[in-house]
């Protein structure tokens, strides 16, 4: 089933980056000529594959920028306390097109070094996998911190590397996860200070004049909106968060 599996993760790369690949490929590719549990018929083939696409949101979620930009955007619509505006779909498809953006660049790098030459035959199942791998790679270590690394390369027992490139996605992956949830929050507290100010301004005033049942909220939530328009707010936090990974 090795075989099996590697050919399943291949086409799930082709499908990611360039998903009219695929359909010029043969399902089989060599799945149903193996003998034994690999002789599959081409509807379980297709069926084993849709069940591994059900992988791909957790992919885009934690191998990309996808992790940093979501929390940001989200703390920093609490912070305006606007409540759900704006709507978590228009957050999330935001997410998404600023992760095409700023990952554009990585995944034409997988395309021109592996997809490319994979099905121009130039390179074997494992030769694929290994350069698909390298520029994703590449991309989670410049945005992981050391410390971060070094926590799970200890925790892993493994031995001394001689290069970054020879360390595995299984230590590399969640060393990069835990880095963009604080990369996020560091970010998102920058974004928040003026936002707090303004909460206390305003409870202090209200404090003075005794109005003590009127929710400071009410009255702060303008003067934020107002401020957050004033400085050009959306065009500041996706210049920030863009201009991080590009760094």
């Amino acid at each position: 089933m090795k075989k099996l599996t590697s050919r399943l993760i291949i086409l799930i790369i082709i499908f990611l980056v360039n998903p009219l690949s695929v359909s010029a490929m043969s399902l089989d590719t060599g799945l149903a000529g193996t003998e034994g549990p690999e002789n599959l018929t081409s509807t379980l083939q297709i069926l084993v594959l849709m069940t591994m696409l059900t992988f791909l949101p957790s992919i885009v979620m934690m191998m990309t920028s996808f992790t940093r930009i979501i929390i940001t955007l989200s703390l920093l619509r609490n912070g305006l306390g606007t409540q759900t505006t704006p709507p978590n779909q228009v957050l999330i498809g935001l997410t998404m097109f600023l992760t095409i953006f700023i990952m554009a660049p990585v995944v034409s790098e997988i395309r021109s070094e592996a997809i490319d030459p994979y099905l121009e035959a130039q390179l074997t199942d494992e030769e694929f996998l290994e350069a698909a791998a390298s520029p994703i790679r590449t991309f989670m270590l410049r945005h992981t911190r050391s410390r971060d690394l070094e926590l799970f390369f200890d925790m892993s027992g493994m031995d001394e590397v001689d290069s970054l490139d020879e360390i595995p996605l299984h230590i590399v992956v969640p060393a990069f996860i835990i880095s963009e949830l604080k990369t996020a929050f560091e970010i998102s507290f920058l974004l928040l200070i003026p936002f707090i100010v303004i909460d206390f301004i305003v409870s202090s005033v209200l404090m003075s004049m005794g109005m003590m049942m009127l929710p400071p909220v009410m009255i702060s939530l303008p003067f934020k909106i107002l401020l957050f328009i004033l400085v050009d707010g959306w065009h500041l936090v996706i210049r920030t968060l863009v201009q991080s990974f590009m760094g």
